[in-house]
C-alpha cells in the first residue's frame, strides 16, 4: 500500500483531505503542524513515504520554513508532492515550479487530488534516464558567460546523450555554428558582447545556420525579454531556475522536432508511413511544382475523397485559386508560396486561403520546408492547418472591441477613435464635418413601465431607423443608454441643421408598438461643428452633449446646433448646477446606498429556477439556498421625488470636476457604517466596492480604509474593492502598487468590465486580482451567439488557469444563467438575479460552508 505523509494545520481541511484519500486506498500519516512533520523526515527510512501532501502554511513559521528545505534537499528532491493553497502567488507558484515532482491545487479545488496524486506518482515511477541513440545525434551548442551555468547545464545535457559544445560568449558562438552545423543553439539572454535575441536574430538570417533551432535561456520573467527573444526566432524561452527536469523536458521536445525534420530530409521513404498520423495537412511538390504525395489530413481538410487522385497534379489547378477564382486569396501570395517552392527558400507562419474541392475558401496557416535528398534540392514539404476558426473568434473579438451587442451599432470607444481621425483629416483639408448626439425623449418611462425587453427592442429599432438615413461616408453609433452619436462627413455648413433635424423627424415619425400598446418617440438632437480648427475629439462630444441639453431645456423633440458664442455659459451651468448638487450630496450626506446580490453558481440546481427577472434572490432566501451573502455596493443620488438618479448622469462630471475620489471616499464609509450595524447574525456578509482611476493613487486611501476599519472594528476580508480593466492597464504600475497595499491589510480586489478594453492576459498574470469579472457585453446574448459563449469559456479556463474565480455580469434570464453554468463562471449578478437593493434584506442565511467561499473566507 502506498503511503502518504500528510500536513496541515486546519482540521477541518485535514479531515476532508483524509475521507477523500482513504477511499482511494492510500495509508496516510497525517501530522497536524510542521514541527512534528519535520521529527517524522529525521525517522524516516528511504522509501517510507510514497509522496507528501501539504497544505501551504498561511503564516510565517520557522518549522515550516525548514521542513520545505529539507524537501528540496537530498534524500527527498525527487520525492512526489502536492501542495494546496487557499489562494495562488508568485511565492507559492515559484517554489513549487522550482521543485521537480511537485504538483498545485487550490483548496477550492481539493477533489482533485484524486487525479492528482495517482499522475505524480506513476511519474515518478518511470525510468528517470534519458540517454538514448537519438539525443546522441543531436548537437547542441550552449552558449553563456557564467561558468557555473555552462558546468551546470551541459551536466544536464550531457547526461541525456547530447553532443553538447560550448561557447562563452556570442561572437564565440556565431565562430562556432559557422564551421560546424549545430541543431539546436540555447543561448543565455544577457551576455556582455552581444545579447543572446541579437545572437538568436544573426543566426536565424545566415543562410549556413538558419535551420538550427532556437532557444534563449534566462534568469528573468520580464515580458519584453520573453517577447524579444521570440520575435528573433527563439522557439523556446527556458529559465535558470526551473527544474532540472522541465530543462530536460523542453530540450527533449526541440530534439524531437530536429528529428523528425532529419527523418522528412534524409528519407523519404519513410514520409508516407508518418504522413498518415499527422493530424496538420501535409504535402509535398517536386521541383516542377506538381505534388509528389499529400497526407489523409490534407485531403479531409481540402475536401478530397482518400481515392480522387491528386499524385502529379500542381496546386494551382486544385486548392491555390486565383483571385478570379477565390476573392479572398490573394494573388502575391500564391506568387510567393511557389517563389518559396522553386527557390528552396523554408518559410514558417504564412497565412493564406485555399479553395476546397467544392469551392468553398479556407483560411490556412502553412509552412515550407525545402526538400533535400543527398544535397539535391528535391522539391518541398508544405504542412498547413485549417485556422478559419482562428480567424472567426479574431474577427469576432475585433467586432466586439467596436460594436454595441444589442444594436449591433458601432459603439462609444469606435466613434471616438473616429472623431480623432476625422480631427487630423480635417486639418489636411477645407471641409466641414459635424456630430449629431441623439438623446430618445422619455425613454426611461417606456423602459420602467415596459421593462427591459421592451427597452432593448425600441433602442435596436430606433438604430434601424436612424440608418435609413445614412450617406455611405456616414458613422451611426450608439454611445450608451439611449444615446446615439452620428458623424456627418464632408457637410456644408448652412445645410448641417436641416440635415440634421431630418434624422429627428424620422424619429418623431416612428412609432413603436409592443404587447397592443403603442408609443410615439421623440428625441433631442444636439449638433456640433468640426472644422479644421477642431482640437480633440474630446471637444466635439462636449459641445455636442452640451447642445443635446439644451434642446431638451426647449421641451425635447428639437435640434439644437452648438455655437461657442451663445452656448459656452449654458455648458458652465450645466456642469456647475451638477457640481453644486454633488457637493451638497456629499456635505448632507445624501446619497443613498443600493446593493446588488452576487451569487455562487455552485450554489445552483439549474434545472429548478424561476424563469422570471428578479426573483432569483427572492427565491434562493425563501428555500434557505444562500451559504453566503455578497453585495455589489452602488451609489445613487435621490432627485427630488426621492427617486434614485443612475450615476451615468453625474459622474461625468462628478470626473470633469475631480470629485471622484471624495464620492470613492463616501461611498467607502458609509459602505463600513452598514457593515458594522449589521451585527453578529450578518457576519458572512461581504461588499463588493468600485474604486475610479482618480482613487489609484497609493498610500493616501489604503491608510484612509485601513483607520475605518480599525474604527469601526471590521475585518478587511469582507470587502472586495473592483477597478477596471481599462483603469488597471492605463495605469497599470499605480493600480498594481495600491492592489499590494491592500491585498497586505486583507482586503480582496477584483477586476471589473474584463474584455471591454484590449484586454492584455500578460497584464493579468501580473496583477494580484483574485476575481475576473467578465463585461456585460459577452454575457448578455450568449444564448444566441456560439461565439460570445467561445469567448466566456476562453476568459473563464485563463482565470482558472491562473487560480483566479470568475464573476459573470449582466446576467438577465435563467437559460443565460444556466449555459454560464456549462461554461464553468464561479459567480454570477445581474437583473435575472435581482435589481439593486434600496436596502439589504432583513433575513440572513448563516450556513457555513465546509470549504471555505472565496468571497468569505476571513476570521473575522
Amino acid at each position: 500500500m502506498q503511503t502518504i505523509l500528510l500536513v496541515e494545520t486546519s482540521s477541518t481541511l485535514r479531515h476532508a483531505l483524509k475521507r477523500c484519500l482513504i477511499n482511494q486506498g492510500y495509508a496516510l500519516e497525517i501530522k497536524p503542524d510542521f514541527t512534528q512533520a519535520l521529527e517524522a523526515l529525521d525517522d524516516a527510512a528511504p522509501g517510507d513515504y510514497t509522496g507528501i501532501i501539504i497544505g501551504w502554511p498561511s503564516q510565517t513559521h520557522s518549522a515550516a520554513d525548514e521542513f520545505l528545505t529539507r524537501l528540496c534537499e537530498s534524500p527527498f528532491t525527487d520525492l512526489p508532492m502536492l501542495v494546496l493553497a487557499h489562494e495562488a502567488d508568485s511565492t507559492k507558484l515559484s517554489w513549487v515550479s522550482s521543485r521537480s515532482q511537485t504538483a498545485f491545487l487550490l483548496w477550492d479545488n481539493y477533489e482533485e487530488t484524486i487525479q492528482t496524486l495517482p499522475n505524480l506518482l506513476a511519474q515518478h515511477e518511470r525510468a528517470p534516464c534519458c540517454v538514448s541513440e537519438d539525443a546522441a545525434q543531436i548537437k547542441v551548442l550552449l552558449v553563456d558567460d557564467s561558468p557555473t551555468a555552462r558546468v551546470k547545464f551541459r551536466k544536464l545535457l550531457d547526461m541525456c546523450g547530447y553532443q553538447t559544445t560550448v561557447a562563452a560568449c556570442a561572437s564565440e558562438a556565431m565562430e562556432m555554428a559557422m564551421k560546424e552545423k549545430f541543431d539546436i543553439a540555447i543561448v543565455d539572454y544577457y551576455m556582455p558582447d552581444e545579447n543572446g535575441d541579437a545572437l538568436c536574430r544573426r543566426m536565424r538570417t545566415n543562410p549556413h545556420t538558419a535551420s538550427t533551432m532556437l532557444a534563449v535561456l534566462t534568469s528573468s520573467y520580464l515580458d519584453k525579454v520573453i517577447h524579444a527573444s521570440l520575435a528573433a526566432g527563439a522557439v523556446e524561452c527556458m529559465f535558470k531556475n526551473e527544474a532540472d527536469d522541465l530543462f530536460r523536458a523542453r530540450v527533449a521536445a526541440m530534439g524531437r522536432t530536429v528529428r523528425a525534420s532529419k527523418r522528412v530530409e534524409q528519407e523519404r521513404s519513410w514520409l508516407q508511413g508518418i504522413l498518415t498520423s499527422v493530424g496538420d495537412g501535409v504535402y509535398g511538390v517536386n521541383t516542377s511544382g506538381v505534388i509528389s504525395f499529400i497526407n489523409p489530413a490534407a485531403r479531409q481538410i481540402l475536401g478530397y475523397e482518400p481515392h480522387t487522385n491528386l499524385i502529379g497534379l500542381h496546386p494551382n489547378n486544385l486548392f491555390h485559386a486565383t483571385a478570379r477564382e477565390n476573392a479572398q486569396a490573394k494573388t502575391t501570395d500564391l506568387v510567393h508560396i511557389d517563389n518559396a517552392i522553386k527557390q528552396g527558400k523554408e518559410l514558417h507562419g504564412v497565412e493564406s486561403t485555399f479553395t476546397r474541392a467544392d469551392g468553398t475558401p479556407i483560411q490556412v496557416e502553412l509552412t515550407i520546408y525545402p526538400l533535400h535528398i543527398d544535397a539535391t534540392h528535391e522539391g518541398a514539404v508544405i504542412a498547413f492547418r485549417d485556422v478559419s476558426l482562428r480567424k472567426l473568434l479574431e474577427e469576432e473579438l475585433k467586432w466586439q472591441a467596436h460594436h454595441d451587442p444589442l444594436t449591433k451599432l458601432l459603439n462609444r470607444k469606435y466613434i471616438e477613435d473616429m472623431l480623432e481621425e476625422e480631427v487630423r483629416r480635417l486639418k489636411r483639408s477645407h471641409e466641414f464635418s459635424a456630430l449629431l448626439y441623439i438623446d430618445l425623449d422619455r425613454f426611461k418611462y417606456i423602459n420602467d413601465t415596459m421593462g427591459h425587453n421592451t427597452g432593448d427592442q425600441l433602442l435596436i429599432e430606433v438604430g434601424a431607423q436612424l440608418q435609413l438615413r445614412l450617406r455611405k461616408s456616414d458613422i451611426l453609433g450608439r454611445l450608451g443608454g439611449d444615446e446615439f452619436a452620428i458623424l456627418l462627413r464632408n457637410v456644408a455648413e448652412d445645410e448641417l441643421f436641416q440635415i440634421a433635424d431630418k434624422f429627428r423627424q424620422i424619429l418623431d415619425d416612428l412609432s413603436f408598438s409592443r404587447d397592443g400598446r403603442t408609443y410615439k418617440v421623440n428625441a433631442s438632437i444636439g449638433v456640433a461643428m468640426i472644422t479644421p480648427e477642431t482640437i480633440t475629439a474630446g471637444e466635439i462630444l462636449a459641445n455636442a452633449d452640451i447642445a443635446c441639453h439644451i434642446a431638451k431645456g426647449l421641451g425635447r423633440n428639437t435640434t439644437h446646433l452648438y455655437k461657442k458664442d451663445q452656448d459656452s455659459k449654458a455648458a458652465m451651468d450645466l456642469d456647475l448646477g451638477w457640481s453644486t448638487r454633488l457637493h451638497h450630496a456629499l456635505q448632507k450626506n445624501t446619497f443613498k446606498l443600493y446593493y446588488q446580490p452576487i451569487v455562487a453558481l455552485q450554489e445552483l440546481d439549474v434545472d429548478n429556477l424561476p424563469e422570471d427577472q428578479g426573483s432569483l434572490w427572492s427565491y434562493m432566501q425563501e428555500n434557505d439556498l444562500l451559504n453566503y451573502q455578497h453585495y455589489e455596493v452602488l451609489i445613487r443620488l435621490p432627485n427630488s421625488h426621492g427617486e434614485p438618479i443612475s450615476p451615468n448622469a453625474f459622474l461625468p462630471t462628478a470626473e470633469r470636476f475631480n470629485m471622484m475620489r471624495d464620492i470613492d471616499r463616501w461611498v467607502i464609509n458609509a459602505a463600513m457604517q452598514q457593515m458594522a450595524l449589521l451585527g453578529p447574525d450578518y457576519q458572512h456578509v461581504t461588499f463588493a466596492i468600485n474604486l475610479s482611476g482618480q482613487s489609484l493613487a497609493p498610500g493616501h486611501l489604503a491608510s484612509i480604509i485601513r483607520e475605518d476599519m480599525e474604527k469601526y472594528q471590521l475585518h478587511p476580508s469582507r470587502f472586495m474593492f473592483e477597478i477596471t480593466e481599462s483603469c488597471a492597464i492605463n495605469d497599470f504600475d499605480t493600480a498594481s502598487e495600491l492592489i499590494e497595499e491592500l491585498t497586505k491589510l486583507g482586503c480582496r480586489f477584483a477586476l471589473d468590465d474584463f474584455g471591454s478594453g484590449y484586454s492584455s492576459f500578460s497584464h493579468l498574470k501580473r496583477l494580484p486580482v483574485e476575481h475576473i469579472k467578465i463585461d456585460g457585453m459577452f454575457v448578455r446574448d450568449i444564448v444566441t451567439d456560439p461565439m460570445d459563449m467561445a469567448i466566456i469559456r476562453s476568459i473563464n479556463h485563463i482565470a482558472h488557469t491562473l487560480g483566479k474565480k470568475t464573476v459573470a455580469e449582466f446576467v438577465e434570464s435563467a437559460a443565460t444563467l444556466r449555459l454560464l453554468k456549462e461554461c464553468g463562471v464561479d459567480y454570477v449578478q445581474g437583473f435575472y438575479i435581482s435589481h439593486p437593493l434600496a436596502k439589504l434584506p432583513e433575513k440572513l442565511t448563516t450556513q457555513i460552508l465546509l470549504m471555505p467561499n472565496s468571497f468569505t473566507d476571513h476570521t473575522g
